[in-house]
């Protein structure tokens, strides 16, 4: 029905509300409507708040005989907040259209069947898509066990990340700077690697001016060379380093310094890529950027770690001396050649800002 459609659209935007804030937890929009008017709405803020569905039937008297229209199926649990379904039916809601069901086992399809055991009539998939887009960290992870993962690169147009000597502030524009900032309020965790650290020393952190949850700051350094000294220290919050080495005398550095220090698998002389998802994952991180250079990048490319690329292509040139953007070892022929999707491609200032996805190999 059109007006189920307009109600739920209203619901999803209400949802893009909570875009910055409400990690570790899914943004989720809801929206009270009675005889075809909106009587009240809602959305999740952030974690340990009132959920989307509460957030709305604290803005009624009653609902008794409304429809609910909500992003996300009614959590069933108590977790840091009482069920939402349990709210919906003390309120007298008589409908509930929910644009997905959710991901995460603890409720998995538990609340939609609560709702009809209290006689609520209950029609689900309505945006679903739109729905899964807004949460496509959460629920990765939820079925998984794994963050998604996206990956940011700047380069020229001729591919280039830095000139011959290593210079490579700045290439793109301050409106893709800026942009890069907004990708990194947004995600869970900020992951780079240990070159990065030692050839730029960059704090990597989201300097925006709104209300956002500070990323976890992460760097794969296999060998432990990370210094005390670097300026990440110099920006509150958590840093983690994901390490292959056991040195008890360099870790104990870190520490001291602030860094917490997690030791993970090898694999070919580096971090486990495998084994650093599915720890990030357990820390409950939904969305990782990446922001690394042509070692790490390649790596991720090449063991198809990556869910998303997101390129910022300045309008110039760096010669062929310049560094490259990846480093895949074996691409040799035609035939072995990685395959992308585009999704988007828009401007950001004079820069063109490219998204996609890698197609599976061969």
């Amino acid at each position: 029905m059109l007006q189920d459609s307009a109600f739920m659209a209203r619901a999803l935007n209400l949802a893009r509300n909570g875009w910055y804030t409400t990690a570790p937890n899914p943004r989720v929009g809801c929206v009270l409507a009675k005889d075809g008017q909106i009587i009240a709405e809602g959305w999740h803020a952030k974690a340990g708040g009132a959920h989307a569905e509460v957030a709305a039937l604290q803005q009624v008297a009653t609902a008794d005989g409304a429809t609910a229209y909500v992003t996300l199926e009614p959590c069933s649990h108590f977790g840091k907040t009482p069920p939402c379904s349990d709210a919906l039916i003390q309120a007298g809601v008589t409908r509930v259209v929910a644009a997905m069901s959710d991901p995460n086992p603890l409720v998995a399809g538990r609340g939609l069947q609560k709702l009809k055991d209290a006689g609520i009539t209950v029609e689900v998939g309505l945006m679903q898509a739109q729905a899964e887009q807004l949460n496509r960290g959460f629920i990765k992870r939820m079925r998984t066990g794994l963050p998604f993962v996206r990956s940011k690169f700047a380069m020229s147009l001729d591919g280039r990340t830095a000139m011959a000597s290593g210079e490579s502030q700045w290439i793109t524009s301050a409106q893709a700077r800026a942009d890069v900032q907004r990708l990194r309020a947004e995600s869970s965790a900020l992951l780079t690697g240990i070159n990065t650290i030692l050839l730029d020393d960059p704090r990597l952190n989201a300097r925006v001016d709104f209300e956002h949850v500070p990323p976890l700051r992460v760097v794969l350094d296999s060998t432990l060379q990370m210094p005390p000294s670097a300026k990440m220290r110099s920006i509150p919050g958590r840093i983690l380093v994901l390490t292959g080495s056991a040195d008890a005398d360099k870790i104990l550095k870190l520490t001291e310094a602030g860094f917490e220090v997690q030791g993970l698998p090898l694999l070919n002389g580096r971090v486990d890529l495998r084994a650093v998802f599915k720890y990030l994952g357990e820390l409950q991180i939904n969305e990782v950027l990446v922001e690394a250079g042509p070692t790490l990048n390649g790596a991720l490319v090449d063991g198809d770690w990556l869910d998303e690329g997101v390129v910022y292509i300045a309008p110039t040139l760096m010669g062929d001396r310049g560094r490259g953007l990846l480093s895949i070892p074996g691409l040799e022929a035609m035939q072995d050649k990685r395959n992308l999707h585009w999704q988007e491609v828009r401007m950001v200032g004079p820069d063109l800002r490219i998204s996609f996805t890698l197609l599976s190999k061969g």
